[in-house]
């Protein structure tokens, strides 16, 4: 409910205008990298004014953050096939659709900036980090539940997160199934 008493549409005018400035971010990262646009130009270019973008975000590092945190959760959600094989495997290959996708450069390298942007910066990362940490960590509890042997969240980063974007960043070779199942299975033997 709003402060009239009104219901709230999921879907109304707050979700246009986060999409709006969802892409205009995506666009400004492809189009002149990290760090070289402001909050007022998200703004002109979603269609909004600037004193919206900090009501809602306060500041362009947690817009950015938001950002990431939304395509990742909706590109590359946690999945849950009813074996940690598969949730990984199927986890990867989202992942790596998600990072080698139209905006994915541009979004792997506005998240490795956030880190070298300051205090503001290196808090949008980590709860970025934890945020993602969380759900799977959530994926691998789920595992464990199941009575599989599930590795540690951190090995799961290293082991299959890391080397996909190292990929993506350096262009070290194609993200291929046969890459992503290679990786699955090192980590899990």
């Amino acid at each position: 409910m709003d402060e009239q008493g009104r219901a709230r549409r999921p879907g109304g005018r707050s979700a246009r205008v986060r999409a709006a400035v969802h892409q205009a971010v995506t666009d400004l990262v492809r189009e002149r990298g990290y760090g070289n646009f402001t909050v007022g130009e998200v703004a002109a270019r979603a269609g909004v004014a600037d004193t919206s973008l900090y009501r809602r975000w306060g500041n362009l590092q947690a817009l950015l953050s938001d950002v990431l945190l939304t395509r990742l959760n909706t590109q590359a959600p946690m999945p849950d096939t009813g074996s940690l094989a598969g949730d990984l495997r199927t986890y990867a290959a989202n992942v790596a659709r998600e990072v080698t996708g139209p905006d994915g450069l541009a979004l792997v390298r506005l998240s490795v900036a956030l880190s070298g942007e300051g205090r503001q910066g290196l808090q949008a990362r980590d709860e970025l980090l934890a945020d993602r940490t969380k759900q799977m960590q959530a994926m691998l509890d789920r595992a464990r539940d199941r009575g599989e042997n599930p590795p540690d969240v951190l090995e799961v980063l290293d082991h299959l997160l890391a080397p996909i974007y190292m990929r993506v960043l350096f262009g070290a070779g194609p993200l291929t199934p046969d890459y992503l199942g290679a990786l699955v299975d090192r980590l899990l033997t």
